[in-house]
């Protein structure tokens, strides 16, 4: 490389810094104020995840041209929960065709808790893809020669998202595994009603390793921004998932991704997203940016509190509702005016 070609990329690696700069200083001043709110508790019903740090804390923001900008403990792992469903459910369909996937399990919310024993007896399957019914009924779908490719399928799925390789925490698994009544007792009813295949047991086992994931929010961020930019991974240059399918699973995280909290999420800051008991939230901004989140500390719906929080924050700030138009103090393209061409390597601030 030639001496003015250095000099070009020390200039747009400058310029991506001074873009980004604005944008961090608002990060730092949301994290800073929400690093304070103590509100909530650490999920325990899954024995591992009692071990999570209450002060853990961290905001990423990853763009469709792959910058990224983070603040806070943006590296820490912690498992994905059901996080990871609207992704599993987004390979089901690539498997099977949307309309197949419609037949098994529906996408209306159902105003319940995530781990609702509750089925649409009406149409003879779960209520959507975001319970525990309808992510045990997903699971059921994905498609493999036996169980360890179903599962080497599923883990490839995640890796293309995020962009690396992806690995399960067999210590969360076990304990999800062995506590796991309730989900089993859905997947023997679903069973008798016809809503799951005579493999279903092999189909929770693999339900169980997806929720256990280990990812961290600038995964989250990632991942989200896989979505926000059509389904490619705007680090990677990889299709994670079919542009068709990208809106289906936009769609349902809209419609159902926050728990029995859809309606008011999508009312307060009206972004595609799901959360997981584990402490983790990812949300897009179709066509911008993906965002994601990490605090264990959850609500009385099992949300992260400060996620939550900081969500809501950035969407009144910058107007990302997604039926308002520009509405907000400023315009977060203003902060991300920097667009580059899709190769090239992205930055990190």
């Amino acid at each position: 490389m030639t001496q003015s070609s250095d000099n070009e990329v020390d200039l747009l690696l400058g310029r991506m810094k001074t873009a980004a700069a604005p944008i961090r200083d608002v990060l730092r001043q949301i994290y800073g104020r929400l690093s304070q709110l103590g509100e909530g508790k650490v999920a325990d019903y899954i024995p591992e995840l009692a071990q999570a740090n209450p002060n853990d804390f961290g905001i990423s923001l990853c763009t469709v041209d792959g910058q990224t900008i983070e603040v806070g403990d943006c590296q820490k792992m912690f498992t994905i929960q059901s996080a990871s469903k609207p992704f599993t459910y987004g390979l089901a369909i690539e498997d099977h065709g949307c309309e197949a996937v419609l037949q098994k399990i529906g996408v209306e919310p159902t105003g319940e808790a995530f781990n609702s024993i509750v089925l649409d007896e009406t149409s003879n399957r779960p209520f959507n893809p975001m319970v525990n019914a309808g992510a045990i009924a997903t699971a059921d779908l994905i498609k493999g020669t036996d169980y360890p490719d179903r599962v080497k399928r599923m883990l490839a799925t995640f890796a293309r998202y995020c962009g690396r390789e992806i690995f399960v925490d067999n210590a969360v698994f076990l304990s999800e595994r062995t506590t796991g009544h309730r989900n089993r007792a859905m997947a023997h009813l679903m069973r008798n009603f016809g809503m799951v295949g005579d493999k279903f047991e092999e189909s929770l086992e693999l339900y169980f390793q997806q929720c256990s994931l280990l990812v961290h929010a600038h995964d989250l961020a990632v991942m989200g921004a896989t979505l926000a930019n059509g389904g490619i991974n705007p680090v990677t240059q990889e299709q994670a998932v079919s542009t068709e399918t990208v809106k289906y699973i936009l769609s349902i995280m809209l419609s159902c991704g926050m728990y029995d909290y859809a309606g008011e999420w999508a009312f307060r800051v009206g972004l595609p997203a799901k959360s997981g008991v584990g402490g983790g939230i990812v949300a897009v901004v179709p066509g911008v940016l993906g965002i994601g989140l990490y605090s264990p500390l959850l609500d009385d719906k099992g949300n992260s509190r400060r996620g939550v929080e900081a969500c809501i924050e950035l969407s009144r700030r910058f107007g990302l509702h997604a039926l308002e138009s520009g509405t907000g103090t400023d315009d977060i393209k203003d902060f991300l005016s920097l667009n580059r061409g899709r190769g090239q390597k992205p930055n990190k601030s």
